[in-house]
């Protein structure tokens, strides 16, 4: 078996830590030669939320023909030819909804004898941003990172954002402020301490009565609204570069007692009202963060990424003095194709993971790395 002509460093990637069944293949880090995306969404609505046995057993069906439809659509023809590596997501996420994807990379891994790699969801975000497509904003356009720190002799430097960069990863899990240093170098400067933004979103669209998940829901209407009706607070805005969204949550389910939404229109001006908040929040913590670590490219990544009025603010930065990399919705939320392209990345600078690794439903992103 041999790699397709010309894609000698193209990665299979497998995603499945949560509710999306993804594959995708990725080239050099950042050419996306395919991407597969399966959606749960419709099996979880009616419970509100993710169900982790319902999870586990749609990945065992869905995966299968995830897998065979990105190397199709990637032209990769086993067994004749193959990938040079497999990754998978490996943590963080819904243990039994990683298992799957974790145990299908090996075994293909082993069948096709070539690397596994275990990816941190995480960082798997980040890399987002270095896939082609990712949106680009203020300075020049960037030709790539130093050479040594991109990867191995053997591969040309992948291009992407110019390190450093702050990074906000925003999504229903996690809120952070980070900065990349370099491939594998990280430091959390902030995070939430209690609710991510996202997850704010969701339980503020289940209070509007709006369903799941809510923050598609809430970004739709919010353009019905006129978000300076209510003026919300800005929880820990002033100072810092930790997050907490707990409090303006109770600010939104307190209004609506005192005044229930009980139309259309009321409901988008909660929608609208809630949202500036969050991303005024998330802008001026991402500022704060630039101007004290002396950095002017900055990164969004995560679901919450996909967000029109957190895009279209930072898009703006691009007009000011930064630099700003944003991934294309589709690549904000879950998918293989950042999975791929961190596992080649990560194939450059440390070589593949043991198969021994096991998959970890919590897991910090790597720091320091190198």
């Amino acid at each position: 078996m041999i790699p397709p002509a010309g894609a000698a460093s193209a990665v299979l990637g497998i995603e499945t830590s949560c509710d999306e069944t993804a594959a995708a293949v990725v080239a050099g880090g950042h050419e996306v030669r395919s991407s597969v995306v399966t959606s749960q969404i419709d099996l979880h609505r009616a419970f509100g939320g993710v169900v982790p046995e319902i999870a586990g057993r749609a990945h065992l069906e869905l995966l299968p023909a995830a897998v065979e439809q990105a190397l199709a659509d990637a032209d990769i023809q086993v067994p004749d030819q193959v990938p040079a590596a497999v990754a998978a997501t490996a943590g963080p996420g819904l243990l039994g909804a990683l298992v799957v994807g974790v145990s299908a990379a090996k075994a293909l891994a082993l069948a096709w004898d070539v690397p596994f790699v275990a990816v941190n969801h995480l960082e798997a975000h980040l890399y987002a941003a270095f896939l082609d497509g990712a949106g680009h904003t203020g300075g020049a356009i960037p030709g790539g990172n130093t050479p040594a720190a991109a990867a191995r002799p053997t591969e040309p430097p992948a291009p992407g954002p110019n390190l450093p960069m702050i990074v906000l990863l925003v999504s229903g899990g996690h809120t952070m402020l980070i900065e990349m240093t370099g491939h594998g170098r990280y430091e959390l400067l902030g995070q939430t301490l209690d609710d991510a933004a996202g997850e704010a979103y969701d339980k503020v669209a289940r209070l509007l009565g709006l369903g799941y998940p809510g923050g598609p829901v809430i970004d739709r209407l919010a353009t019905e609204g006129d978000p300076d009706a209510i003026r919300f607070p800005r929880p820990m805005m002033a100072d810092g570069l930790d997050f907490s969204f707990s409090g303006l949550k109770t600010a939104v389910a307190v209004h609506l007692r005192r005044h229930p939404a009980t139309d259309r229109a009321a409901q988008a001006n909660v929608a609208a009202s809630f949202q500036r908040a969050v991303v005024d929040v998330l802008e001026t913590k991402t500022l704060r963060a630039a101007e004290a670590r002396g950095i002017s490219s900055l990164c969004l990544a995560g679901g919450v990424a996909a967000n029109s009025e957190l895009r279209a603010r930072f898009e703006a930065l691009g007009t000011q003095d930064y630099e700003v990399f944003i991934p294309t919705r589709a690549m904000c939320t879950d998918n293989a194709a950042m999975v791929a392209a961190t596992g080649w990345h990560q194939l450059q600078r440390q070589g593949p993971s043991p198969l021994e690794a096991a998959p970890k439903a919590t897991w910090l992103i790597p720091t320091e790395q190198g």
